[in-house]
């Protein structure tokens, strides 16, 4: 039997994030009894749309089991019955995160899209962000708010000047097959790296004072595509020039060979630390989700906040990127818009004041 006369399908597009430890990947999983993915837990959730025909989600960035997301985003189709207007993305959103049964995974926003709209393909830009940990030299050395967040290294030091120097080989349009795993189903491995970066973190909130030899480093990769398992190959040589066991040059002979079984380049980093950081479309007519570089100031805040208007609802959200469990603020946050999250253990809603936030957002001091 067909859909109901008259009924309206509407097509939205979603953001959401998760921490991915507990899932085999993002893409839902089916006929497994034990494997599952972070979309089997949103369609299961969408069920309660009640929509005419079954919710699928159809995701712009596949990501591999153990890698987490700050902001990845998927289209869905929301067929209503007959007489009943189609949701609007803010009661999507709600109605999602409502009935979402696993706490690692959060809807950030939703937008209504045209019907030929579609997630992966009308991606501009993604932007990943993978984490390191230097001064590791056991695992039970590393907070447990850190574990399956970042790579940790024994190394105390890296070279990071000569990890910057060899990331510039990467930049540009070139043949990326030294990098791609066995599994890709593309049909070209040529991609344009618009950026490779390699910096210092401010430091992980979880880090005690004793315990500062710990150093943490941030590695971002934007491009509209990658290959399959591409930044953690990528990422893996980086981290080989920062240690000293390869030289920045090297990477350049390692990207013209081509060859995916190359003695350097077979190594992959580990997926938990990898996060992908967001997902950018344009002329949709929205702006749309893009989570902030962390300033290194508060003069560089306000300067941002004046430069760039922002969202503040958008961005107050944004501390849900930490557990429950997560940022102690020594004294009580405020934002711009009412904002939702947890201090010591406890959920608190507050308004008016600065913007905060964690986890690469916008934030301020009183």
């Amino acid at each position: 039997m067909g859909p109901a006369s008259g009924s309206v399908t509407a097509r939205y597009l979603v953001y959401f994030q998760y921490l991915g430890t507990d899932f085999n990947g993002v893409a839902a999983v089916r006929g497994s009894q034990r494997a599952v993915g972070v979309l089997n837990y949103l369609e299961e959730a969408a069920k309660r749309l009640n929509s005419v025909v079954p919710v699928r989600f159809t995701i712009s960035s596949r990501t591999d089991a153990g890698v987490h997301a700050l902001s990845n985003a998927a289209h869905l189709d929301v067929q209503r019955r007959s007489g009943q207007p189609p949701f609007s993305p803010e009661v999507l959103a709600e109605a999602l995160n409502a009935h979402v049964r696993h706490p690692a995974i959060r809807v950030l926003q939703a937008f209504r899209v045209p019907s030929d709209f579609h997630a992966r393909h009308a991606a501009t830009s993604r932007t990943y962000l993978y984490r390191l940990v230097t001064g590791c030299h056991r695992p039970d050395q590393l907070s447990v708010f850190e574990r399956n967040r970042c790579w940790p290294l024994r190394a105390d030091c890296l070279d990071v000047d000569a990890m910057q120097e060899a990331a510039q080989h990467l930049l540009g349009t070139h043949d990326f097959r030294a990098f791609q795993s066995a599994g890709s189903p593309t049909t070209s491995s040529v991609r344009t790296l618009r950026r490779a970066s390699v910096s210092p973190d401010p430091g992980s909130p979880f880090v005690l004072a004793q315990e500062k030899r710990l150093r943490f480093w941030n590695l971002e990769f934007e491009s509209r595509s990658f290959l399959y398992r591409q930044v953690r190959r990528m990422t893996a040589v980086l981290v080989a020039v920062g240690l000293g066991a390869l030289r920045p040059a090297q990477v350049k002979v390692i990207l013209e060979s081509r060859d995916p079984l190359g003695r350097h380049q077979t190594r992959v980093a580990p997926a938990h630390g990898l996060f992908l950081k967001s997902v950018l479309y344009e002329n949709l007519g929205f702006t749309t989700w893009k989570p902030q570089r962390t300033p290194r100031s508060p003069t560089e805040v306000r300067a941002a906040n004046t430069a760039q208007p922002l969202d503040p609802a958008q961005l107050c959200r944004h501390v849900g990127l930490l557990p429950p469990t997560g940022l102690h603020l020594p004294k009580a946050p405020t934002c711009l818009g009412t904002c939702y999250g947890w201090t010591e253990g406890k959920r608190f809603e507050h308004q008016e004041g600065n913007i905060h936030a964690a986890f690469g957002s916008v934030f301020t001091e009183n």
